[in-house]
């Protein structure tokens, strides 16, 4: 049986705030690493389960060719293969399922579903997604921004809705410093108890966090703009929520209001002609399919850092 006293999960982004700089850091110096990428095999001889409640692209192959690289074998867990909290309870899924893997990642509806395999798991977890939390999508998102950082100037902006990615999005600003101003229909908000997390971290870093319902000033001077589909997966019950977006839209005369080299910044799929255009989308300002294949690099971090810590710190300390 593995032993869970010092494992580390990652279910918000903020888990890892102690190291987040040099995740990213890590992430972007493998990326660029071709050598490394030949011999250097943390996770040789470890088994990397990925289970889906939710349909995926991104998620699934990031995380099944970053395991792959790093030496590992992963296996992937469709909503069909297993009957989690149905015919089997999630603690005991967690239970058996860390007797075959050295990491679980969990693509999932509610957020309390990933808490509670965390809690029962002997080995470390990750969110791939839930209602409340996207912290792999916040790690791909700031390190685009950081190999981005000498041109970038201005505050990263937000337009949409208050869902997950802006939760993560919010946290991983104030980690690295960086001011961000959202704008959000009233009514759908973010989460209160995430923005009151990401403001203490504002605190210690010096960085700004603002709330808007108005999505020109928030695209006013930024160095980013940041938006996703308006009605996420598993809201399309949602009746009238479209509606709410009325004038949220990064087109060409919202964009207008950033600065000239602003990075325009989707986390995908896009529903174009909805959230964004493709004048938008498309542009040289655009660096959204950066951000997919940055998914890869960030995970591989993060998997190294939670799977052998050791080897995340030696290959951190010599390259």
């Amino acid at each position: 049986m593995k032993d869970s006293e010092h494992k580390i999960d990652l279910l918000a982004i903020d888990d890892l705030s102690g190291n987040f700089s040099e995740l990213i850091e890590w992430a972007i110096r493998i990326k660029n690493d071709d050598e490394a990428l030949f011999d250097f095999k943390p996770l040789e001889g470890m088994t990397v389960g990925s289970i889906y409640e939710k349909p995926s692209t991104r998620t699934r192959v990031s995380f099944e060719t970053g395991v792959s690289r790093l030496g590992g074998q992963p296996i992937t867990l469709l909503a069909g293969d297993i009957q989690l909290g149905k015919s089997e309870s999630i603690a005991d899924t967690a239970a058996v399922l860390s007797r075959y893997m050295d990491c679980i990642t969990y693509r999932c509806f509610g957020h309390e579903d990933v808490v509670e395999l965390a809690n029962n798991s002997s080995v470390p977890v990750i969110n791939a997604l839930s209602d409340l939390h996207h912290p792999c999508q916040a790690a791909a998102d700031m390190m685009t921004i950081v190999e981005n950082s000498e041109k970038m100037d201005g505050h990263v902006s937000w337009v949409g809705d208050g869902n997950n990615v802006l939760h993560d999005l919010l946290l991983g600003s104030a980690i690295l410093g960086y001011d961000i101003k959202y704008a959000t229909p009233e009514g759908l908000e973010p989460n209160d108890s995430v923005i009151a997390r990401a403001k203490e971290i504002a605190v210690s870093t010096g960085s700004s966090i603002e709330g808007l319902n108005d999505p020109r000033e928030a695209a006013k001077g930024a160095g980013v703009i940041y938006t996703d589909v308006f009605v996420s997966m598993g809201e399309e019950h949602m009746e009238g929520k479209m509606s709410s977006f009325e004038g949220f839209q990064v087109n060409e005369e919202l964009a207008s209001l950033a600065n000239d080299d602003f990075l325009f910044m989707h986390c995908l799929p896009a529903h174009r002609g909805e959230e964004v255009t493709d004048a938008v989308i498309d542009s040289p300002n655009s660096v959204v399919f950066d951000q997919a294949e940055n998914r890869m690099w960030a995970q591989m971090s993060i998997l190294t850092l939670l799977c052998n810590e050791t080897a995340w710190q030696t290959y951190w300390e010599l390259r």
